[in-house]
């Protein structure tokens, strides 16, 4: 369940290492293929991002990265943070990923469309 705020430790530790892996790859990919667009004129920017490839790669480096964040930062909650503040700060951290994947995704369809 996406909302699931306790989790048992051997999943959320597999998880973590799937998706530091995969942003292993995928960080090097971002960088070498949208990073020289950085800076560029706005046209320029929206050409190379109505590529479908382009696009894919902004839309699972961004997933991949935010969902990483979203565990990361829920094990440090879940360390430092003590009794009711602990799940608020949590389901905020979750709905804030949730956000941000929604707003990249969103914004990369608008481009595309």
């Amino acid at each position: 369940m996406a909302f699931d705020i306790i989790k048992t430790g051997t999943s959320h530790f597999k998880a973590m290492k799937i998706s530091s892996m995969a942003l292993v790859a995928l960080v090097p990919i971002f960088i070498i293929t949208i990073g020289p667009i950085f800076g560029e004129q706005r046209v320029v920017v929206l050409a190379k991002l109505e590529q479908p490839i382009y696009a894919l790669i902004v839309a699972v480096t961004f997933t991949v990265g935010l969902l990483h964040f979203k565990s990361g930062v829920q094990v440090l909650i879940e360390d430092y943070v003590h009794g009711v503040m602990n799940k608020v700060w949590i389901i905020f951290t979750i709905g804030l990923s949730y956000l941000l994947i929604a707003v990249t995704l969103l914004a990369l369809i608008k481009i595309l469309v």
